[in-house]
């Protein structure tokens, strides 16, 4: 696990729940001066119409101009390769040494607070550093 101003590491798609965590890793990478490893990770294949991946391009075009206007140093990454997010998070902190993950979660009804997502679940129990977990 790395130390003092270590990457911190955080799952990003468009969503209340990627921007909480986003909003959240920003404000930890400031306190700690660390760079901020954003990453998005899509399946790909079929799933992935064209599209969607210009879609998903120009937002982290914007999420990438919008970090450098704030001044925190921060790298995008676009995982397309075919694995669970979890798994590309994971990795990606192993190889940074990061210091955290941050990922979100949304509210969800009583049964589904019985089962936490999968990929949620995951990242919390197989990760090497902590994660921080935020809710949208």
């Amino acid at each position: 696990m790395g130390g003092i101003g270590s990457p911190i590491v955080v799952g990003y798609v468009e969503t209340p729940e990627g921007q909480a965590a986003l909003d959240r890793a920003v404000t930890e990478a400031q306190q700690r001066s660390a760079k901020l490893v954003v990453i998005n990770s899509q399946k790909g294949g079929r799933s992935l119409s064209p599209e969607h991946a210009v879609e998903v391009d120009d937002e982290m075009n914007a999420l990438h101009s919008r970090l450098h206007e704030i001044g925190v140093e921060h790298e995008v990454r676009q995982l397309v390769r075919g694995s669970d997010p979890a798994e590309d998070l994971i990795a990606v902190a192993d190889e940074v040494d990061a210091d955290m993950i941050v990922i979100g979660l949304r509210r969800r009804t009583p049964v589904g607070k019985l089962i936490m997502g999968s990929n949620s679940q995951t990242i919390l129990l197989d990760a090497s550093c902590p994660v921080l977990a935020v809710k949208a």
